[in-house]
Parts: structure tokens; C-alpha cells; sequence
């Protein structure tokens, strides 16, 4: 009796040792199935976070777009030529020495010096108007002209004087001397002149 007892007490112990291997192997094959992804996303809840991929297509699609890149400058060299002085500007009354800007910068800007024709008349001369352009510049190279701006009044520029007329300001030409010349800078190259016809009613 005692030695089936010694023998059952010894299977039992053989039996609870390997036991624990057994289950451990089965956990093991249980843990080394494949996840399934796709069911995984299906079982998703609503209302959680977007996926990386989704934020990545917000993100990119509430960047600003790049501004066109303008085609590569070239360099404008102008020289004196009594030639280069054209009646072919905004000005009836002026003669215009283009110093090659605009075609450098391709309608980024354009550079001129102005010769006004005399003598002033102001019947043709003095007429308000606006440009629509983004920057305008001024200087006078010799003489001296007399001109109305918008918030300032009336101011003579001689030479040396230097201004700027802000986009679509109303201004105008009052007088100007026989010599004077400008030196005019404007952005853009091209731009749309509107004139201010006086409401007498």
C-alpha cells in the first residue's frame, strides 16, 4: 500500500509540474495569432481621433498656397539719350524717358523720367484722378511743379523734393515750371488710370 501511494503521490506532482507547460504553450499559440487591423478599425467608435493620414491631409490642406515664383530679373542699364524722351506715357502734355524697369522685371515695375511740356495749361493739366497701382514715387531731378494731393492740399516740390501717392489717392497737377523734370517709379509696370469728373448738380 505504501508503495502505490509513494507512486500516486509522485504521478500527481509529474501531472500539476507539466501542467503549467501545457498552458503556457497554449497562451503562447493564442498570443501568436495575427491580429486582425481591418477589424480592428471597424470596431473603432465614433467620434474618436482622426488617423495620422486624415490629420496630415487637414494640415496640408489649411497651409497657405506658395505665392507663383516671377520670372528671374534681368539687368537694366539706361544712358542719356535726348532721343529716348517719347510723347507715348499717360501724359499728353509730357515726354516720358522709360529706363528699361519693366521689361527687366517683366511689369514688376517701371522706372521714367518725365519732361512736362511747357508752357503749363491748366485746363489740360489739372484734372483729378487716381491710379491703382501699389506704389508710386516722385522726384524731382529740376524745376519745380506745384501739385493737389488728397488729405494734404496744395504743396510746391522743387527740386531735390521727393513724395509718394499712396494706391488710389486723388491727386492732381496744378502748375509746374518750363525745366522740370520727375523721376517717376510706379508698381506695377501697367496700371488703370480713373479720372474724377466734378458732380455740379
Amino acid at each position: 500500500m505504501a508503495t502505490k501511494s509513494r507512486k500516486s503521490k509522485s504521478a500527481l506532482r509529474a501531472a500539476a509540474k507539466a501542467a503549467p507547460r501545457r498552458s503556457s504553450k497554449t497562451l503562447a499559440t493564442v498570443s501568436a495569432k495575427p491580429i486582425d487591423k481591418a477589424a480592428g478599425k471597424r470596431a473603432a467608435k465614433p467620434g474618436r481621433a482622426a488617423a495620422p493620414s486624415a490629420r496630415k491631409a487637414l494640415a496640408s490642406a489649411a497651409r497657405p498656397m506658395p505665392a507663383p515664383r516671377r520670372p528671374k530679373q534681368k539687368i537694366a542699364i539706361s544712358h542719356f539719350s535726348e532721343e529716348d524722351f517719347k510723347a507715348d506715357g499717360l501724359r499728353t502734355y509730357a515726354q516720358y524717358r522709360d529706363l528699361g524697369i519693366a521689361e527687366a522685371t517683366h511689369g514688376l515695375a517701371r522706372a521714367h523720367v518725365i519732361r512736362m511740356l511747357p508752357p503749363c495749361n491748366p485746363q489740360e493739366v489739372s484734372k483729378l484722378h487716381t491710379h491703382a497701382v501699389d506704389f508710386q514715387m516722385v522726384y524731382v531731378l529740376k524745376g519745380w511743379v506745384k501739385s493737389y494731393l488728397e488729405g494734404v492740399g496744395e504743396t510746391l516740390m522743387t527740386e531735390g523734393s521727393c513724395w509718394t501717392q499712396p494706391p488710389k489717392i486723388r491727386h492732381m497737377i496744378l502748375d509746374y515750371s518750363d525745366d522740370v523734370e520727375l523721376l517717376e517709379v510706379i508698381l506695377p509696370a501697367d496700371f488703370k488710370t480713373v479720372e474724377i469728373v466734378a458732380d455740379n448738380n
